[in-house]
């Protein structure tokens, strides 16, 4: 085998490490819930957003 055949070798195997992790993070990443039909916990304003600010002006 010439270096050039080794590198080729040493690269084709090291993008096929890189191609495996790849696919594992993907994989584990699409496992979770995508929670589409769940229900959101805020179904309202809060309460001091719902009243009207008073200003005044500064005395003195």
């Amino acid at each position: 085998m010439s270096t050039e055949d080794k590198s080729a070798d040493a690269s084709a195997e090291m993008k096929r490490k890189f191609k495996e992790a790849l696919d594992k993070k993907n994989a584990k990443h699409r496992d979770g819930e995508a929670h589409l039909d769940g229900d959101s916990t805020v179904h309202g304003t809060h309460g001091a957003a719902q009243t009207k600010r008073e200003f005044r002006r500064k005395s003195g």
